[in-house]
């Protein structure tokens, strides 16, 4: 792992060297809280970042201090080079890691382990048929949870997403967690966040106090707090004897920005310095017209805001108006 000095530093003192990537704004599934039914608009190809700009803007990342990469979409790996891209990333002195919905984990499979790439989050709002094809808007199901047991056969770090939302999906939390007592899964609950295109208000919100409140009240003391690494976005815990673990990621609710180490590189090749900010740094152009790339990255984070994007009461977060600035979270990259 690279020792050097980390050179990505906002104005709060800040130390950022994780990079999320986004491959690409398609995907293979319709997620109710993340795409809109209808899809997005999607640009020209021309807009989006090659596999060598990618590449590129990689290293100087890299250089920067950079010590972790995650891949994300849309979904990543209905890109057709990403086994390319998985393959060069993997030549850098880095964590590499990949967020996807699961689908096609067994055709890139041999890739991973090629790659060395051994974290894995995955997609999985529900463990119900049914209900997976109603939030997803496809039915995926079987192929994703043959594709999760695949990762664990295989001895990857497997963490498994659920985003939780009132009266949709949150009335299997106790069925989420009990599926970490026989298997080596990290399963995180995240709360709903608003985004464009995706009818998000507060009341459908299911919050860090609530989960851990029924937890507690099914597991007692059998409930056990971990300790968190320094810049965990998630507050994490067990059930005494279960081999997986659980955590939560309130990024509304009791937001981990006093500690965030992210970066976000769109597909169209724009920084984002904090997932909820409207404002975005145009790295693509830049880097097409020969300018300083490292400059650009160290003044986007810099002007990074203290608390999600300025939004620093539940009132400001409330607010539609700043939802539709941002994009779509597909446009984003997870």
């Amino acid at each position: 792992m690279n020792k050097q000095q980390i050179n990505i530093i906002d104005s709060f003192g800040r130390e950022h060297d994780y990079l999320r990537i986004s491959l690409t704004e398609r995907c293979n599934l319709r997620c109710m809280y993340c795409m809109p039914e209808e899809g997005v608009h999607l640009k020209e190809n021309s807009k989006y970042m090659s596999k060598d700009e990618i590449l590129l803007l990689a290293n100087s990342f890299v250089k920067l201090g950079v010590k972790k990469i995650r891949l994300t979409g849309g979904e990543p790996l209905v890109r057709k080079d990403v086994a390319e891209i998985i393959s060069e990333l993997a030549k850098l002195d880095v964590e590499l890691a990949i967020t996807t919905n699961g689908i096609l984990i067994d055709k890139y499979l041999n890739i991973f382990i090629d790659s060395g790439l051994k974290s894995i989050n995955v997609s999985l709002d529900s463990l119900k048929k049914g209900k997976f094809k109603e939030l997803t808007r496809r039915n995926y199901f079987d192929k994703v949870m043959s594709n999760i047991e695949l990762l664990i056969e295989n001895n990857f770090h497997v963490k498994l997403n659920a985003v939780l939302i009132k009266d949709e999906n949150d009335d299997e939390l106790i069925d989420f967690i009990e599926f970490t007592k026989n298997k080596p899964v990290h399963f995180r609950f995240i709360e709903f966040m608003p985004f464009d295109g995706n009818s998000w208000d507060k009341s459908k919100i299911v919050s860090y106090d609530s989960i851990i409140k029924i937890a507690t009240e099914k597991y007692g003391k059998d409930l056990i707090r971990l300790t968190d690494k320094k810049n965990d976005t998630s507050k994490s815990y067990k059930i005494s004897g279960y081999l997986g673990t659980f955590a939560v990621i309130s990024s509304v609710t009791n937001p981990f920005c006093d500690s965030c180490n992210r970066i976000r590189l769109t597909a169209d090749g724009k920084i984002k310095n904090c997932l909820f900010s409207n404002s975005e740094t145009d790295l693509l152009s830049a880097l097409r017209q020969g300018e300083n790339i490292e400059s650009l990255i160290r003044k986007s984070i810099w002007d990074k805001k203290e608390i999600r994007a300025g939004m620093n009461t539940m009132e400001d977060f409330s607010d539609p108006a700043e939802h539709h600035k941002n994009r779509a979270m597909i446009s984003i990259g997870g």
